[in-house]
């Protein structure tokens, strides 16, 4: 079974994060941080992974620590759970509209983490949220996931439309990333033979 649990704890949080990989998307995901919760949710949901986050935070500071620390642990639950990477497809990609918005994702779970991150979000808040933050976790999930994530924004200005196109992309291109290979279900999708 393709799951895993990952506990964190730190003098800054305290955080839980499971997942299914073979899951239908369900979530419950409290982290403390409204915006963020809604944005883990579309990760869950249009990912297809089953996703159950707690995170106890210093939110008397800000979200910071909250929100990395949260990617820290989801992209060790992800690694965690993909195992040797057999069967994977391994790459994923997805352009996703919102609205005005429009974002593009790639990735490859090589087990290389790298982060492009071309996705400008134009306000510095979205209700109570740093939306410099929404890097902040796609860099985390990349390094602790071992993911190399190229994420572009062509073209759009409301700074939720463009947070959220961006969760949904990364989303639908782990999916497909994530899933089996009928075509080669038994291999680890590397001419070196290890991911």
């Amino acid at each position: 079974m393709r799951s895993a649990t990952i506990t964190r704890k730190t003098a800054e949080t305290d955080i839980s994060v499971t997942v299914d990989l073979d899951g239908s998307g369900s979530y419950d995901n409290q982290t403390g941080v409204g915006f963020f919760d809604h944005m883990l949710d579309q990760l869950a949901r249009h990912a297809l992974i089953d996703m159950t986050i707690r995170a106890d935070g210093d939110l008397h500071i800000d979200d910071h620590h909250t929100v990395e620390d949260t990617g820290i642990a989801l992209g060790q639950a992800l690694a965690k759970a993909l195992g040797d990477k057999r069967g994977i497809r391994r790459y994923g990609e997805c352009t996703l509209p919102m609205d005005d918005a429009q974002v593009k994702c790639a990735l490859d779970l090589s087990g290389r983490p790298f982060l492009i991150w071309n996705c400008e979000i134009p306000t510095q808040k979205i209700g109570t949220f740093d939306t410099e933050l929404v890097r902040e976790f796609f860099q985390a999930l990349s390094t602790h996931g071992g993911i190399t994530l190229h994420v572009d924004k062509v073209h759009g200005f409301n700074s939720h439309h463009i947070a959220e196109a961006a969760f949904k992309a990364v989303a639908r291109a782990l999916r497909a990333a994530v899933e089996i290979d009928p075509r080669k279900a038994d291999a680890v999708p590397s001419t070196k033979g290890t991911l």
